[in-house]
């Protein structure tokens, strides 16, 4: 190469070296923080109420615009919002964020109020309990993710669990939100689910209620007794004690909703203790599902089980008398794919404490 143009190179690429990185954007994995959303109003009759389950904040969303099409005066996260599956908050509150900043989210939370609980995912280890480290500090960025105030009782308390009453007296709807994972032991027969402080607390929850309507949610089934993966069935002493403790406050209009599936069905039991039935909708697909389910045993089950992704929605008609209840499974067209229709007046006790 020639002495002069060995020179003029050396000069060019010094000032490449100098120069010529300094307007290149740095590249971050950390998504924006989504824009602060004003909270819609709460809803002073409550007769829609839509929930889902297990759902990857990188994969496409394509539920949230027929969820919003449906008109919900509510909505309930059954668990598994992300996949967190890490003992790093840093990595799971990078997928929260860019969960929140998702359009179709971002979009819901414009219009309708949004409550929730967790299950393992979203809780950071899969099928974990009482055992995961980091469940603390975990807690604080699910709370986060939902906006929960600084100084609410649910960011002081092991667990997230809450409760909330919606309506005007005689047309009350009251959501119990239960963690199954905080202070779970290992599976077994005389093993525990809640904790006793969670016990005392829906006790409370329970004998208190003057709502027409108690949905007690629960991340994993309660009803169903004969698959092998989660369910309350795992924990047989705790599954008695819920329906002793329903049947021993009297409460009225007990329905279970449920995630973590990957598919979604409807199941109807008798208990002993209770002289109404009990139903459980199952609603667990909102970004993946179980596609190839061909067959999964379920006693209960009334009609078939939905392999797709999907939504729930319960539709209460106060003006019905008796006023009737419709739980519904819902596709990505909002067509209603499921759907079990309750008249309310039959989930009810002689008298009430």
């Amino acid at each position: 190469m020639h002495r002069h143009t060995s020179h003029f190179l050396l000069v060019i690429t010094a000032v490449f070296m100098l120069f010529g990185c300094t307007d290149t954007p740095e590249v971050s994995n950390t998504p924006a923080q989504p824009q602060p959303i004003e909270k819609p109003a709460q809803p002073t009759v409550v007769s829609r109420i839509a929930f889902g389950s297990c759902n990857k904040h990188d994969l496409p969303q394509p539920l949230w615009q027929p969820i919003i099409s449906s008109k919900p005066d509510l909505w309930i996260w059954l668990g598994d919002i992300i996949y967190g599956d890490t003992s790093d908050m840093k990595v799971m509150q990078r997928k929260y964020q860019a969960e929140k900043a998702n359009p179709g989210y971002q979009a819901l939370l414009k219009t309708t109020p949004v409550i929730g609980t967790w299950d393992d995912h979203d809780y950071g280890k899969n099928n974990a309990g009482k055992e995961y480290k980091k469940k603390a500090e975990s807690q604080q960025e699910l709370l986060d993710f939902l906006d929960e105030p600084a100084d609410s009782e649910r960011r002081q308390q092991a667990g997230v669990y809450t409760a909330y009453t919606y309506g005007t007296v005689g047309k009350q709807v009251k959501v119990i939100l239960l963690d199954t994972r905080y202070h779970r032991d290992t599976p077994g027969k005389n093993s525990d689910i809640l904790g006793e402080q969670q016990w005392n607390w829906l006790e409370k929850e329970l004998k208190n209620s003057q709502a027409q309507i108690n949905l007690i949610v629960s991340s994993i089934q309660v009803l169903p007794e004969e698959h092998k993966n989660e369910k309350w069935e795992n924990f047989p002493k705790s599954r008695q004690r819920l329906f002793d403790l329903i049947a021993e406050t009297k409460s009225p209009g007990v329905i279970f909703i449920s995630g973590d599936r990957h598919f979604a069905e409807i199941s109807k039991m008798k208990t002993g203790s209770i002289p109404y039935p009990l139903y459980e909708i199952t609603s667990s697909g909102l970004t993946h599902s179980w596609e190839k389910l061909e067959k999964e045993p379920n006693k209960y089950r009334q009609g078939q089980f939905f392999k797709y992704l999907h939504f729930g929605l319960m539709e209460i008609d106060w003006n019905s008398k008796p006023v009737l209840l419709k739980l519904q499974i819902r596709d990505e067209n909002n067509q209603v794919k499921l759907e079990q229709k309750v008249n309310l007046s039959e989930l009810s006790f002689t008298s009430k404490k």
